[in-house]
């Protein structure tokens, strides 16, 4: 039950488009699905972090990540204009051989990963939804019911970024070159974009 729901939070926190889900995408165009699904699987493995801080009651992290935010915030925002603009300017494999899915994996994984972990807001959703259930308030039971729907909300994010990678996959050989460059183009116009915004929140700018 704690794991199906946990399932449901980690798809339904994944499925909006942001900046994660376009770099997966547009990842998954010119390198291959291998490299979309694990751009995605690092913003799953940054859920899961915050998750778990908030199930098993680690205040002193949490409290450390919120009195910092407009800091991280910050950072995740340079970080978001720099990813926009090496998106902006990469080029295209011209075929599938050229794409070299595998290279890179790690980066493409420890980026979005990064990317997520400096969005300190992420960890007042998970509080939010685990004292609304009752969970991870210290007793045996409850952090074993906590620790289940954390595994399933990395499962459900999990599955979201396998399901987007593989279908944008099915699109990959159909696209040309030419209009790779341009998706390139836009996918990194709109990441940063979003940093632009990020750090115009924080000074009151936007």
């Amino acid at each position: 039950m704690y794991f199906l729901k946990g399932l449901i939070i980690g798809l339904s926190v994944a499925a909006p488009v942001g900046p994660i889900g376009l770099l997966c995408i547009q990842r998954t165009l010119n390198k291959g699905k291998k490299s979309g699904f694990f751009s995605g699987l690092g913003a799953a493995t940054a859920d899961t972090v915050y998750g778990l801080i908030a199930a098993f009651g680690l205040t002193f992290i949490s409290n450390f990540l919120i009195s910092n935010q407009t800091f991280i915030r910050f950072i995740g925002g340079l970080f978001l204009i720099y990813l926009g603009i090496k998106t902006f300017l990469s080029t295209p494999a011209n075929n599938a051989a050229k794409s070299n899915e595998g290279t890179g994996i790690l980066d493409d994984y420890l980026s979005t990963l990064f990317l997520t972990i400096t969005n300190p807001m992420t960890i007042m959703s998970f509080l939010a939804i685990f004292a609304g259930l009752g969970l991870g308030l210290g007793n045996t039971s409850s952090n074993l019911s906590a620790l289940i729907m954390v595994i399933g909300v990395f499962s459900g994010s999990a599955l979201w970024w396998f399901l987007l990678s593989n279908c944008i996959n099915l699109f990959k050989n159909k696209i040309g070159t030419n209009a790779l460059k341009y998706i390139n183009i836009i996918s990194g116009f709109i990441i940063i974009s979003f940093g632009v915004i990020a750090i115009g929140k924080i000074f009151n700018l936007i």
